[in-house]
């Protein structure tokens, strides 16, 4: 394998975390192997014991972003940070909503 440039070697791992943007897969004592391929690594991860658990969202809001819904909609700050919460932080969305309330 060393002569096609290939490259394994192992690694002691006690837990592996992949983090989408809904959940994190929690693997649990898996058998992780490196492998070097022309420069570039592949990481093989095998067995171990897998949970999964959502994500909690946090996205920062500009104050700026905030005040410019609740000038274009009339409504509160309150209600126009939470517009923009659920719209994941959108302007154009958040406004829409509002509108259509």
């Amino acid at each position: 394998m060393r002569r096609m440039g290939l490259n394994m070697t192992p690694l002691e791992v006690d837990e592996v975390i992949l983090k989408t943007k809904e959940k994190e897969i929690i693997i649990q004592d898996p058998e992780v192997a490196v492998l070097e391929v022309q420069g570039q690594k592949i990481f093989q991860i095998t067995g171990g014991e897998i949970s999964e658990r959502e994500r909690e969202r946090k996205i920062s809001i500009p104050e700026e972003d905030v005040q410019l819904v609740a000038q274009q909609t009339g409504v509160s700050l309150e209600r126009a940070r939470a517009a923009l919460e659920q719209t994941d932080g959108n302007l154009a969305q958040a406004i829409l909503l509002l509108s259509q309330g």
